[in-house]
């Protein structure tokens, strides 16, 4: 039996009662990404799909851009515990990556900016370990009750979503 890439890390828990494009299991057109975690980074491994192609089966440039947003936010919300909204992110795309092959994404906490931000970064490297692309982004830290009051979650994700990961979090 073959061991996956992250046999020796944490997976993180999700639930299908949201549709997000890049990572609801229960979204069947988008990416599906799970994640896993040592405590202090999360990776993620994904093989495209070939209609989030672009020309001569290339991974589209705005499905990386997904793969590292979506990335930077799982690392800030699990690992800041607080919820993270994406306020400035730059991509560099470094090496072409090809529809179908297993690629390998991983965010970290670069560091705090006071008690509001934080700057998250997230690599996405090929099956040969090659950096195709990297992102450095600025996250705007809300807190659960926060992001209530002002009607940006609710209380299903409080309890379908957020509470299961931090749970997770302190059976570390």
């Amino acid at each position: 039996m073959t061991e996956t890439p992250f046999a020796n890390l944490k997976k993180l828990p999700n639930t299908d009662t949201h549709n997000c494009f890049a990572c609801s299991p229960a979204n069947a057109a988008g990416l599906q990404m799970t994640f896993f975690t040592d405590e202090e980074r999360v990776y993620s491994h994904i093989a495209v799909p070939e209609h989030m192609g672009s020309w001569h089966r290339i991974v589209h440039g705005g499905i990386l851009a997904t793969i590292l947003d979506e990335t930077m936010g799982w690392a800030g919300i699990y690992l800041l515990e607080q919820l993270t909204l994406t306020k400035t992110m730059t991509v560099n795309f470094d090496k072409a990556a090809v529809v179908g092959e297993t690629l390998h994404a991983e965010g970290w906490v670069e560091k705090r900016i006071g008690k509001r931000e934080a700057v998250i970064r997230a690599t996405i490297a090929n099956a040969g370990n090659e950096t195709c692309a990297d992102a450095k982004g600025v996250f705007t830290m809300l807190s659960l009750p926060l992001a209530k009051r002002i009607g940006l979650m609710g209380d299903e994700f409080e309890a379908t979503f957020f509470a299961p990961l931090m749970r997770s979090k302190r059976e570390v």
